[in-house]
């Protein structure tokens, strides 16, 4: 959804009541140090994992600060409030603290735009209770970083830039009149920076209760820098001059006083805010570490876990599992399963008989070669009987066909069968009435 097309000046115009003050600082006045300029501020710090330097400015020609930042590790943002005095300062300050409040304790960045988008609410709901000035707004650019991962949730035309090996990458996309045109290829990157709309933005807190951010999630590297800032330094700073000054800066304080001092050179027209922090290689690196120390202990424990059931549940099996087989030319009643692991054997010699396997059909013989599983050792001795009752059959069988045949041959020699009406000498005979 695009929201109504804002004018920064439009709204300082509306809300203050004049147009834009005297400059304090103006370009042909020396230049003081960071430092000891109002309407600044600067916070640096360190983890395990990163480290971060903030700076913030009036810049040369505003008369206040109208920029918030939050660094709230592993959670930081720039906002660039609009609305004029006592209103876009207070809009990017509800900003920052809500996000602050609301932001995920992990790198979500489904969860981290759903705070921009409170804040956004935040920023609606201050206003109806007088807080600031009816329809003051900001911008939202915000990250959080969490070992090799980093969330990314943005509204408005304050940016995100990733220096990885050396080359800066803008991660954001502006919601803004001129990056409409940029991408329509009406007008170029450069010929955006003066635009005479390159002021009007498509998307802010603070204008629209529907309003949504943009959200998603990187992976980043040990040495990567991730620098936030305002439109005080994207507008007034090439991207080319972004990335040498973030390449050739040590540490992230250094880099974020003097991406500051930039843009002062460069004319100061805006507050300018820059954030910079920087992906520690032994912090990241002490992160991979833990992460794959407690995947092998889970995976152990897991480990240990399932062999100890399996271990069980094979036991059990084994224990309630019986066999026929041919032991030593007869059939034998085992205990357990057929094979080994690891050169254990699964199973015992429980019991053995006197039936002989060469007496049994072949089927019979190849299933006892295999082993004839039965459901226990009761089974397996009536099955041996059934054996048993079966070759005895058989054997009975074959001894009244022997004794059959044996009186059918003799039966044969004593007296030689004569065909029927016939006599001695081939006569044929029909009975008594033949004589």
């Amino acid at each position: 959804m695009t929201g109504i097309p804002l004018h920064r000046t439009d709204f300082e115009t509306m809300l203050s009541g004049h147009g834009r003050k005297e400059p304090v600082n103006s370009p042909g006045h020396d230049t003081l140090p960071l430092e000891s300029r109002e309407g600044g501020d600067a916070r640096s710090g360190a983890t395990s994992s990163i480290a971060w330097g903030a700076r913030t400015d009036v810049g040369l020609v505003r008369g206040h600060n109208e920029d918030s930042f939050l660094v709230q590790p592993p959670v930081f943002a720039v906002c660039d409030g609009m609305g004029g005095h006592a209103a876009g300062e207070v809009a990017s300050s509800i900003s920052v603290q809500t996000i602050g409040a609301r932001a995920p304790i992990h790198a979500d960045d489904v969860l981290l735009g759903a705070a921009v988008e409170a804040a956004n609410a935040a920023v609606i709901e201050g206003a109806a209770q007088g807080l600031g000035k009816p329809g003051m707004g900001c911008t939202a650019s915000c990250v959080h970083i969490e070992g090799s991962k980093v969330a990314v949730a943005h509204v408005g035309d304050s940016r995100i830039y990733l220096l990885h090996q050396g080359t800066l990458v803008r991660l954001t996309h502006d919601h803004s009149y001129v990056e409409e045109l940029v991408d329509a290829g009406e007008i170029t990157a450069d010929e955006a920076r003066v635009h005479p709309s390159r002021s009007v933005i498509t998307r802010a807190l603070g204008s629209d209760p529907d309003m949504y951010a943009d959200h998603f999630t990187l992976d980043i590297s040990a040495g990567d820098r991730i620098v936030l800032c305002s439109d005080g330094l994207s507008s007034m700073v090439e991207d080319s001059e972004i990335e040498a000054i973030a390449v050739s800066s040590a540490l992230p304080q250094t880099a974020a006083d003097n991406l500051v001092a930039a843009a002062l050179e460069a004319g100061g027209h805006d507050n300018v805010t820059v954030v910079v922090v920087d992906v520690n290689d032994d912090g990241l690196a002490e992160v991979h570490r833990r992460q794959r120390r407690r995947w092998l202990f889970d995976a152990g424990v897991v480990g240990l876990v399932l062999a100890a059931a399996l271990i069980g549940v094979s036991a059990a099996f084994v224990n309630a599992s019986w066999y026929l087989a041919d032991h030593n030319g007869t059939v034998a009643v085992y205990h357990g399963v057929q094979g080994d692991i690891l050169g254990f054997q699964l199973s015992s010699l429980s019991s053995t008989s006197s039936v002989e396997t060469k007496d049994l059909p072949t089927s019979v013989q190849d299933s006892l070669r295999d082993g004839l599983r039965v459901g226990s050792e009761e089974e397996a001795r009536v099955t041996i009987e059934s054996y048993r009752d079966q070759i005895d059959a058989d054997k009975s069988a074959a001894a009244v066909t022997a004794d059959r045949s044996k009186t059918g041959t003799d039966t044969s020699s004593a007296n030689p069968a004569t065909p029927e009406g016939e006599t001695d000498g081939g006569r044929q005979t029909t009975g008594e009435g033949g004589r």
